[in-house]
């Protein structure tokens, strides 16, 4: 009986899905984050894998989740959230995203996930044009990248 029980959670084991092990990450949109910050995404920095999800959580009203022009892999699907509506999102592409809330995009809202172990598009993220105080904020991401 055990090696029936070992033979069919292993052929179990072969067969699942690959996104089986997929993980689940929340951000949340807030006017005020926990280290003070205002306008701030939270966590701001994500390091995940192929698969993931990442639930966009409006904790405040006023925000939403829009990709950054210019910092998204190829092949990517865009980022965007109406305001004040959480968003799930399954990031496939490896690379850098990085995002933003438009209404406070000057205030610095932004923040970067990290999918896979290959930035493959990390030279054309740190040329990405926006505003002084976003830009401050985006850099202090990127220098989290692995």
């Amino acid at each position: 009986m055990k090696n029936i029980s070992f033979t069919v959670l292993l052929a179990l084991s072969i067969v699942a899905p690959a996104g089986a092990h997929a993980a689940e990450h929340e951000v949340k949109m807030l006017n005020k984050g926990g280290d003070g910050q205002a306008m701030a995404f939270e966590p701001a920095f994500l390091h995940i894998q192929p698969g993931d999800t990442v639930h966009f959580k409006p904790v405040d009203k006023g925000h939403n989740v829009d990709t950054i022009p210019g910092m998204l892999p190829d092949g990517a699907a865009p980022l965007k959230s109406a305001i004040s509506k959480p968003v799930d999102i399954t990031f496939q592409e490896p690379g850098l995203y990085g995002y933003r809330c438009v209404p406070h995009f000057g205030m610095g809202m932004v923040g970067l996930i990290e999918v896979g172990n290959t930035p493959v598009n990390q030279a054309a993220a740190r040329q990405a044009k926006m505003p002084p105080m976003a830009k401050k904020r985006m850099d202090t991401l990127v220098s989290q990248v692995q």
